[in-house]
């Protein structure tokens, strides 16, 4: 390990100066491909110096232990070296988190797609209440969310809603929501006080750049109509409204949020190039070994990750065996703690698998 993070150190040091040179500044795609190299890295080097220093100092305490010291002296250094040891163990232990390898896509920005499964109203109603909750758990983290459309019933629930989270690191956390979310209430119109089932599935999917996917607009018809709004009734005057056929994959992304027909064709193909990228890490999924599968999120959808119960205030996350009884907390937007426990989780389960490999 000493070796791959003293190489880190020294490609750092030359990237810190790269990015200084005239030439590289006025070749700005160069240059910025340098200052995020470099920024990736960074958090790795230093930690590595802070860990080289701590070891540093154990070992000139334990050098002064050979020495002959009087006693008092003597459980002074004994002290220091304990807690330099102690030190150099925690770095040691965070930096080989930390040289776990790195999804590529987890500082990217995400579409969400959430769809009211079994439970009909009952489960569009929570649609709605998982679509409020992650606008307030993002909102919470200062990143911007963005509505790409909505179906929505006379209710006030949400068949299906699809939407943008913009903010660094989005999907490193929102990708442990992929999954089947199922909750437990009294609905409204339940007169015997019967406790319900209904399930929503929750898909987060990575933006993915126009250079990541191959979109050929020979395979994409592009169909217009007039918005609709509840029960089918026209909303506007005009064409606006687009759907989006890939004949290929036979991918269908319909958009009319926007007044603009362009607007909502811009719209339609950021998500289209979004489910077209995700089917290529499915693919890559598929090939990779049962152990990447046996991760926590790993995306697959039809799995039940997560229980709501709200006779029981609880809300329960299947994989990793975590009840907590705050279900209000959670449903405001509230999720680091499970959010949290799920990447602490995942990086130890990576970890074990890579020290079994070693």
């Amino acid at each position: 390990m000493t070796d791959k993070l003293a190489e880190l150190e020294n490609k750092y040091e030359e990237l810190s100066a790269r990015v200084s040179d005239p030439d590289l500044i006025a070749d700005q795609p160069g240059w910025r491909a340098a200052m995020r190299e470099r920024a990736r890295i960074e958090p790795v080097v230093l930690k590595f110096r802070e860990l080289k220093a701590a070891e540093s100092e154990r070992d000139e305490n334990r050098a002064m232990l050979g020495e002959t010291l009087d006693d008092d002296f003597r459980q002074l250094v004994k002290d220091e070296f304990a807690r330099n040891k102690r030190e150099a163990d925690r770095l040691a232990a965070e930096l080989k988190i930390l040289l776990l390898p790195v999804d590529p896509n987890d500082e990217k920005n995400v579409v969400m797609e959430i769809r009211g499964g079994v439970g009909g109203d009952e489960a569009a109603l929570f649609a709605a209440a998982l679509y409020r909750m992650y606008c307030q758990y993002a909102a919470g983290r200062r990143w911007k969310t963005e509505l790409m459309s909505a179906n929505e019933t006379e209710g006030g629930g949400i068949k299906e809603v699809v939407f943008m989270v913009y903010g660094k690191g989005a999907y490193s956390r929102l990708k442990y929501e992929s999954g089947v979310h199922r909750v437990q209430r009294v609905p409204v119109t339940e007169s015997n006080g019967r406790v319900h089932t209904s399930a929503v599935t929750v898909a987060v999917l990575p933006e993915a750049e126009d250079v990541e996917v191959n979109l050929d607009m020979n395979d994409v018809r592009v169909d217009v109509f007039r918005s609709s709004g509840h029960g089918g009734q026209s909303v506007n005057t005009t064409d606006s409204a687009v759907r989006i056929t890939h004949a290929p994959t036979g991918i269908v992304v319909s958009m009319q949020d926007e007044k603009s027909q362009l607007k909502n064709k811009e719209k339609g193909l950021k998500i289209l190039r979004a489910k077209l990228y995700d089917l290529e890490l499915a693919k890559r999924r598929g090939s990779e070994s049962a152990e990447r599968k046996s991760q926590v999120g790993s995306g697959d959808r039809s799995e039940r990750i997560r229980t709501y119960n709200f006779p029981q205030g609880r809300v329960t996350d299947h994989r990793i065996g975590l009840t907590l009884y705050r279900l209000e907390a959670a449903l405001g937007g509230d999720l680091d703690e499970i959010i949290d426990t799920l990447i602490t989780t995942d990086q130890a389960r990576r970890l074990s698998a890579s020290e079994t490999r070693s």
